[in-house]
C-alpha cells in the first residue's frame, strides 16, 4: 500500500524557518528519523519512507504553498495513489503552538494551499494534520506572523511534536484514519 503525504511550505532560504513551512518541517523530521534524503522531482523533493509493509511518499511542494494542488495532483496521478491515502501535513493559526489534530476530511480553514489543493483535486475528502502554530498576533498582521520565524521558546517544543507527528503519519497508514484520529485527537 503506498500513501502520499504532502508536507505544505514555500521554497527558498528566506521561509525555512517560518511557521508557515511547519509542513515541511514535519516531512524533514520524518525523512531524518527515518534515514532518507529528499531528491528534487518534478513539482517538489521527493522521498521514500517504508513502515510496516506500506510505501510513504512525502512531498514538499515546489510550486509554492498557494499552488500546492499542481503538485499533490501530479504526484497521487503518477505513484497511483487513491486519494483516501493522501494526508497533507499544514499550518494551523486556530490551534495552540504545537497542537496536532487529524481530520479525515475538510474545507480549507482559510489556507490558501488548502483551497489550491481542494480546486485542484475537486474534492474536500482527503485527510489532513494540522499542526498548531498558534494565533497571537496583532488584528491584520497574520501574514506577517504565519511568515514570520519561530521565537527560541516555541522553538524548544518543536523536536517533540515532530515526533508526535510521525507516529500520526505512520498509524494513518497502518491502522487507518478512523482510529488514528480517535487514539491522538484526544491527547
Amino acid at each position: 500500500m503506498k500513501y502520499l503525504i504532502a508536507g505544505l511550505g514555500n521554497i527558498g532560504p528566506e521561509y525555512s524557518n517560518t511557521r508557515h513551512n511547519i509542513g515541511f518541517k514535519v516531512l524533514d523530521a520524518l525523512a531524518k528519523a527515518s534515514n532518507t534524503v529528499f531528491s528534487p522531482k518534478r513539482y517538489g523533493d521527493v522521498t521514500q519512507v517504508k513502515h510496516k509493509a506500506r510505501t510513504f511518499v512525502l512531498l514538499k511542494p515546489s510550486t509554492y504553498m498557494n499552488l500546492s494542488g499542481k503538485a499533490v495532483a501530479y504526484w497521487l496521478k503518477t505513484e497511483k495513489i487513491p486519494i483516501e491515502n493522501l494526508l497533507v501535513v499544514v499550518d494551523d493559526i486556530a490551534l495552540p503552538i504545537g497542537t496536532l489534530r487529524l481530520r479525515a476530511k475538510g474545507g480549507d480553514g482559510g489556507h490558501n494551499g488548502l483551497f489550491d489543493i481542494i480546486e485542484t483535486l475537486g474534492t474536500q475528502n482527503f485527510a489532513r494534520l494540522r499542526f498548531g502554530i498558534g494565533g497571537d498576533f496583532p488584528k491584520g498582521s497574520q501574514v506577517q506572523y504565519v511568515l514570520g520565524e519561530w521565537t527560541p521558546e516555541e522553538e524548544e517544543i518543536l523536536p517533540e511534536r515532530y515526533l508526535a507527528a510521525k507516529e500520526i503519519i505512520f498509524s494513518f497508514g497502518t491502522i487507518g484514519i478512523e482510529r488514528t484520529m480517535n487514539f491522538f485527537n484526544k491527547k
